[in-house]
């Protein structure tokens, strides 16, 4: 699994995620995030690095407020 800053215009994405999800509804926000995940899986395409996707990004803290 690459842990170090591998997406070449990391603020493009981000911005094109963004624009993605604008009017949509949280019902429909929830399920372009699922599929996105499940392309973005495919492109991997190795179920060892994926579980260590999951498990690292189950790691992360929790956010602000959260507990």
């Amino acid at each position: 699994m690459k842990t170090a800053l591998n997406l070449h215009d990391a603020d493009g994405f981000y911005e094109q995620l963004l624009d993605a999800h604008q009017d949509l509804s949280r019902e429909q926000s929830e399920l372009l995030n699922a599929r996105l995940i499940l392309l973005l899986a495919n492109q991997v395409g190795d179920a060892k690095v994926l579980r260590e996707c999951i498990e690292a990004a189950r790691q992360l803290p929790p956010r602000s407020g959260e507990s």
